[in-house]
């Protein structure tokens, strides 16, 4: 049986062992939409597993051959049409940190119905569940320098890729596929993770913070709990310099309390999407919750049939919640077969426990 993990892998070139281990192991994959064997082949073997593709929802890259596109849209296409954003001094507009990424013009009705043609004839014949549509930003996270021709302020981009990801969604459904946008800073806009991810779900790239070194405090972190438990697929990614890191056990340990295993996580370093990054926790079957989350002081908790997570949300303070006698850690595969856990667990500032009934 496979764990809660999503494997977000469109970086590097794929490797078929890593393929036939991810099957092993996730709820969920992200792909590159030209690598269509890979996906036919996780179907084969994990036909549970959610398997999509990646596009970017707002940019062409001047470095993509026609047939292996990451962005919806051809670099040259956009060009002819003229759908490329511009300055008001009249440049292109390059992202800043991404070199060869173009702006393009979401507010341009033309635009946004071949975004959603092309993606939706490029998905068609191909095994993918769907598409992770990435880049539904909320602010100028890219230096746009707005205001721009276009695109006045933040309000309006978002506005305009509201209305994309509802035209590609559309589109989608139609052949039976789902659109999962990367749904960014939902929790700073009441309504827009459930509005975004109405066509099969939402993917939060920035789960509980943005880097290993910077990590929302607890009221924000809570604020995008609701994120979990909304309908349609949910798949949250929480930095952590890696899947050694003992912030990935802190986000999964979030993950499981606040949401109660619904969805899929994963945890990586920023844009380190070219790795399996898989940890034996990700496969610990906690089974159903048996209650909801439970508060006390600076810990979250809550109880399943199979064991229990407890996260510490507290950015300065630890603490030393008690266990039950008997607890143990996931072992090597993730089973109830690990180290025996103290009743008295140390649990320090942003730091997490999966604890199992052997």
């Amino acid at each position: 049986m496979t764990g809660v993990g999503a494997w977000i892998r469109y970086g590097g070139p794929l490797k078929a062992a890593d393929v036939e281990e991810a099957a092993r192991h996730y709820r969920a994959a992200i792909l590159q939409p030209w690598e269509t064997a890979a996906a036919a082949r996780l179907k084969e073997l994990a036909p549970h597993m959610t398997v999509l593709a990646y596009q970017c929802l707002s940019s062409t890259r001047d470095f993509e051959p026609p047939e292996r596109l990451a962005s919806g849209i051809a670099q040259a296409e956009a060009a002819r049409h003229g759908w490329h954003a511009r300055r008001r001094d009249g440049s292109l507009i390059e992202w800043d940190g991404y070199p060869g990424h173009f702006q393009t013009t979401v507010w341009d009705p033309d635009y946004r119905c071949a975004w959603a043609e092309r993606v939706r004839e490029r998905i068609a014949p191909t095994a993918f569940d769907g598409v992770m549509a990435d880049n539904d930003v909320f602010d100028d996270y890219y230096g746009l320098g707005l205001p721009i021709e276009g695109a006045d302020d933040p309000a309006a981009l978002r506005e305009s890729l509201g209305m994309l990801v509802d035209e590609a969604g559309a589109a989608l459904a139609g052949i039976g596929r789902i659109l999962v946008p990367n749904i960014a800073e939902a929790r700073r806009e009441p309504g827009r993770w459930e509005r975004h991810s109405a066509w099969g779900g939402g993917f939060d790239e920035c789960w509980l913070g943005w880097g290993d070194d910077s990590f929302l405090d607890a009221p924000d972190a809570l604020a995008q709990a609701h994120e979990l438990t909304a309908p349609g697929l949910t798949i949250v990614r929480a930095p952590s310099g890696g899947a050694g890191s003992p912030r990935a056990l802190y986000g999964l340990a979030a993950f499981w309390v606040l949401g109660g295993g619904r969805g899929a996580f994963a945890s990586t370093g920023h844009d380190d999407y070219s790795r399996l990054a898989w940890l034996p926790a990700l496969d610990a079957d906690l089974g159903a919750p048996l209650g909801p989350p439970r508060h006390r002081a600076r810990l979250w908790r809550r109880d399943f049939e199979r064991g229990v997570a407890i996260v510490n949300l507290d950015g300065a303070r630890g603490a030393r919640p008690r266990l039950p006698a008997g607890l143990v850690e996931p072992g090597p595969r993730g089973g109830p077969d690990g180290a025996p856990l103290p009743r008295r667990a140390l649990l320090g500032p942003r730091s997490g426990l999966i604890a199992l009934r052997p």
